[in-house]
């Protein structure tokens, strides 16, 4: 394949055209990268990321219909063959696109041999590809993840599987996973446990595989010290799909496996807005309770149909939702080194090229629009002073007591006999 081939052709590179009509869809209406917002440049404050695995290996497939995607010409050939025709595509469109970060399982890039050494044959062969994209471009990877749910070995799960064996299958491969990310200079790390659950708690020892998790956790962040991979670690929760119930809840879920085994310092988490909701959040809600706690790492923007009720990975495209995500994430000062990871795929019945492109640009125009309503919000400063007044008790008195951790029940009780009934509606 010549280096030259271009795999979207007639598709220049995506402009800013804040005035076009609404018949023009392949270009930026409000996504302005050099545009400026409390002193950063918007592009700085999105750090949009193209992921690899629904872009370019998705095949259109969904639980109730065959793949419809399978005509890209990005998978003609070998398997490895058409592993470098991908990379040369994904590339392309990045560059068109105007991205500065993509993310990738270690699958998705290149394909599973017969034995792990094959694998990493394969994969030290494709990410030298990516390298030399990478250093042409200028695109970095935002994130690197292991696949350890898809091949059966793992049907019941990896850390968490009751057969030491295959855990020690998935830390030989999440070691060279984290190779490859120093390889490749990615920012973070990605843990997705994707089958780290359980059917059926009659056949479960909770507290065994709790333990074996953190164990596999405390092991890739020695190996990650030793080999100096300087990056973000983050974990990634979601409540169910495709185990009756995961371990990864949700964001309090994780923080609190986290500290409980004394992890907090090695991992942040990477927030899935349609995982959330799964959980029966808010689309916000979980990106809010990680910053609460420091612990807000990346986002992978995208959203769900909630009267579907599963995980249907869309494209992002309600504005409010990109307004609180984006309020909680300014508010925080920035992702670095995290981003907007688009974990979002064309519908199946969208088989154009120009459907890629078109899908990309609408959420980020829609993150661009969020980020904007979130700087208004802040600057103008009427919600934060509302909630300012709402908890304006703790400002002062037994609250500036209760707020620095000095305060006693005794206290409580001298203050309520002193002052009464507190001032509510229902005592006036």
């Amino acid at each position: 394949m010549a280096a030259h081939e271009e795999f979207f052709a007639g598709i220049p590179k995506i402009q800013y055209v804040p005035d076009a009509g609404p018949g023009d869809v392949m270009c930026f209406k409000h996504y302005n990268p050099t545009e400026v917002l409390m002193g950063r440049t918007m592009e700085d404050w999105l750090r949009f990321s193209v992921c690899y695995w629904h872009s370019f290996c998705g095949t259109g497939a969904d639980p109730f219909g065959f793949p419809t995607l399978l005509q890209r010409v990005w998978n003609e050939g070998t398997p490895m063959e058409a592993a470098k025709k991908r990379l040369r595509a994904a590339f392309e469109f990045f560059t068109k696109l105007g991205v500065k970060f993509y993310t990738f399982h270690d699958r998705d890039m290149s394909p599973e041999g017969a034995t792990l050494e094959e694998s990493n044959k394969n994969l030290d062969e494709i990410t030298d590809l990516a390298l030399q994209l990478q250093t042409q471009t200028g695109v970095k990877v935002l994130w690197v993840t292991c696949n350890l749910f898809a091949h059966p070995r793992y049907m019941n799960g990896a850390a968490t599987n009751p057969d030491c064996h295959v855990l020690a299958y998935a830390g030989a491969q999440v070691k060279k996973g984290l190779d490859v990310a120093k390889k490749l200079g990615a920012e973070n790390f990605v843990f997705w446990g994707g089958r780290e659950g359980f059917h059926s708690i009659l056949n479960t020892d909770v507290a065994a595989e709790l333990k074996h998790m953190a164990g596999f956790f405390k092991m890739a962040a020695r190996y990650k010290e030793k080999i100096g991979l300087k990056c973000q670690f983050l974990i990634e929760p979601k409540p169910k799909e495709p185990c009756r119930h995961q371990y990864d809840y949700d964001a309090m879920s994780v923080i609190g496996f986290l500290k409980h085994h004394g992890l907090e310092r090695d991992f942040k988490l990477n927030i899935e807005p349609n995982h959330t909701t799964l959980a029966g959040h808010s689309y916000e809600h979980d990106i809010v309770v990680a910053s609460a706690f420091g612990m807000l790492g990346s986002v992978d923007s995208n959203t769900g149909s909630p009267d579907l009720g599963w995980d249907t990975d869309q494209f992002p495209m309600d504005i409010r939702n990109t307004t609180l995500v984006m309020k909680t994430i300014v508010e925080q000062g920035g992702l670095q080194p995290g981003g907007l990871n688009f974990d979002a795929k064309v519908r199946r019945e969208s088989t154009d090229l120009e459907d890629l492109f078109i899908a990309h640009i609408g959420a980020m125009d829609a993150f661009a629009r969020g980020l904007r309503n979130a700087v208004h919000i802040i600057e103008d400063g009427l919600i934060t002073g509302m909630v300012k007044e709402r908890y304006s008790s703790f400002s002062h008195g037994l609250g500036q007591k209760v707020e620095d951790g000095s305060a006693t029940l005794e206290e409580m009780e001298a203050f309520i006999k002193e002052n009464g009934e507190p001032k509510t509606l229902y005592s006036t």
